[in-house]
């Protein structure tokens, strides 16, 4: 079985291990995407319905519909599929992680499907080597994950090939402001924030995902910057991981909220078409 040490997901299944619930947070395990950002509330459920928002928000910007061959490659729990069989029909729904232990509680998590309404089948891989065949799928989702890959380039490759030419491919992803790469560097060093949410790629900044989306078969669609709409989950993530007895990610998560408030630290919805032809 293959396991990858992300301490934020190992403590959470320690926790479910040892008799624990799963918790309703772990359906969106990412950024929640606020209405109302200026509102100083850090309810845990505040937080949910926001963290649902970004997961509609992403679908959104991809273009997911009924009938969609869909791959949702770093699928977590499996929360933003459970999200898609609901709301849409006749899908082919399929989960990608290269944890197996997420994809064994993903199964467990799942709501019951309505008469109908499609399955969800789960296949452990890695996010760089894609186990699906060629033009097999029409949407690709990475929601949050993609800054864990060792290659974004080798994912994007990999995800032009999986499309069906004019299919999307729909991420979120922390990104840095248009030139301050070496000012949010030197401010992660110098907070020094450990490795609570495990390995991290160097980020991209808004410029350089165009680039990346050219070069490997696609049209950028959408690059929508909503850092203000997220502000709010990191108050929420702080509550939440004080309440679970997280002291790492407290920490963690109150020093990137100080890169987030001070303007480099961006969060990006963004949207590509694939490109028709061979890339």
């Amino acid at each position: 079985m293959t396991v990858v040490t992300f301490p934020y997901i190992d403590m959470e299944i320690e926790q479910m291990l040892a008799g624990g619930a799963p918790p309703e947070h772990l359906r969106h395990f990412h950024w929640g995407l606020y209405d109302d950002p200026g509102v100083a509330d850090d309810r845990i459920e505040r937080y949910l319905a926001a963290a649902r928002c970004m997961t509609e928000h992403i679908l959104a910007a991809g273009g997911v519909g009924d009938r969609g061959r869909v791959l949702d490659v770093g699928c977590g729990f499996g929360g933003t599929l459970d999200l898609i069989r609901a709301r849409h029909h006749g899908c082919r729904l399929v989960g990608l992680n290269i944890d197996e232990r997420q994809l064994r509680w993903g199964r467990l998590m799942l709501t019951a499907p309505a008469a109908g309404h499609s399955p969800i089948s789960f296949l452990a891989g890695d996010g760089c080597r894609l186990p699906v065949a060629t033009g097999a799928v029409d949407h690709v989702l990475a929601v949050e994950c993609v800054f864990h890959f060792p290659s974004r380039r080798a994912f994007f490759r990999e995800a032009a090939r999986v499309l069906e030419p004019g299919g999307t491919l729909a991420l979120s992803d922390f990104v840095v402001a248009s030139g301050s790469m070496g000012a949010v560097g030197a401010g992660v060093t110098a907070l020094g924030l450990g490795d609570w949410f495990g390995r991290s790629a160097a980020p991209l900044t808004p410029e350089g995902y165009a680039r990346l989306g050219r070069a490997t078969g696609f049209e950028p669609l959408v690059d929508d910057d909503v850092t203000a709409r997220t502000l709010p989950t990191y108050a929420a993530l702080h509550r939440l991981y004080r309440e679970q007895g997280f002291d790492d990610g407290v920490r963690t998560i109150d020093a990137i909220d100080r890169l987030a408030v001070a303007g480099g630290w961006r969060y990006h919805v963004m949207a590509f078409r694939r490109r028709g032809g061979g890339t």
